[in-house]
Parts: structure tokens; C-alpha cells; sequence
């Protein structure tokens, strides 16, 4: 069961990254949720986007429109593109599966978790 994050980094307000979620074979499947999280320093865990198993993506207010979710089935990973970026979207980025197969914004509600990556926007 292993999820790693991979894609993070120092950027410059208004730029661009990729993160990718990478899922072992028995941690990764097409029938569960697959979403994003984020925590920023001293603050509590916060969804960012999720897609659904048939690809439907949503995302967070504060992201919408910059950060979009995304799913290879085929190479068992997850991608969350951004687009952007803003100071207040530094944080460590985590990727996690549902323990459903319908998404929600609970990190209750997520069974398998990345070890995270560090995005940080300087303005």
C-alpha cells in the first residue's frame, strides 16, 4: 500500500506545477475516489480537488479554476495541475484514496495517504 508524491518545488506567484501521485497496484484502483489535500504551516488539513472513477473532477473554491485533477488508470497515478499560484497556496500536498467509491472533502473519509510534497509560492 504506498502512495508517493512527486512534482513539488519553489515557484514564483503566477506560476505553474504538476504534481504526481504515483499508487502501488493494490493501493490504486479505478473503482475508489482519488483526491488532493493540502496543509499549510499551523493550519488544519483542507481538501483541493478530487476526480471521481468515471474522471469528473471538482475542486475547492480558493482553487477553482486554477488547479485541475486528473487520472491515468492505465499507469495507477493521480495529477493535480496548477496554475497561477499564489503565495496562499504554499503548503504540503497530499494525495490520498478514498474509502469510497463517491468523493467527499473529509480526510476522515480517505483510507490510504502520500508522505507529501512541499509547494512554496514567494511573491
Amino acid at each position: 500500500v504506498q502512495l508517493v508524491e512527486s512534482g513539488g518545488g519553489s515557484v514564483q506567484a503566477g506560476g505553474s506545477l504538476r504534481l504526481s501521485c504515483a499508487a502501488s497496484p493494490n493501493t490504486y484502483s479505478s473503482s475508489y475516489c482519488m483526491s488532493w489535500f493540502r496543509q499549510a504551516a499551523g493550519k488544519r488539513r483542507e481538501w483541493v480537488s478530487s476526480i471521481t472513477t468515471t474522471g469528473g473532477a471538482a475542486s475547492a473554491q480558493s482553487v477553482k479554476d486554477r488547479f485541475t485533477a486528473s487520472r491515468d488508470n492505465a499507469k495507477n497515478t493521480l495529477y493535480l495541475q496548477m496554475n497561477n499560484l499564489k503565495p496562499e497556496d504554499t503548503a504540503v500536498y497530499y494525495c490520498a484514496r478514498a474509502r469510497f467509491t463517491y468523493c467527499t472533502d473529509s480526510p476522515a473519509d480517505y483510507a490510504y495517504w502520500g508522505q507529501g510534497t512541499q509547494v512554496t509560492v514567494s511573491s
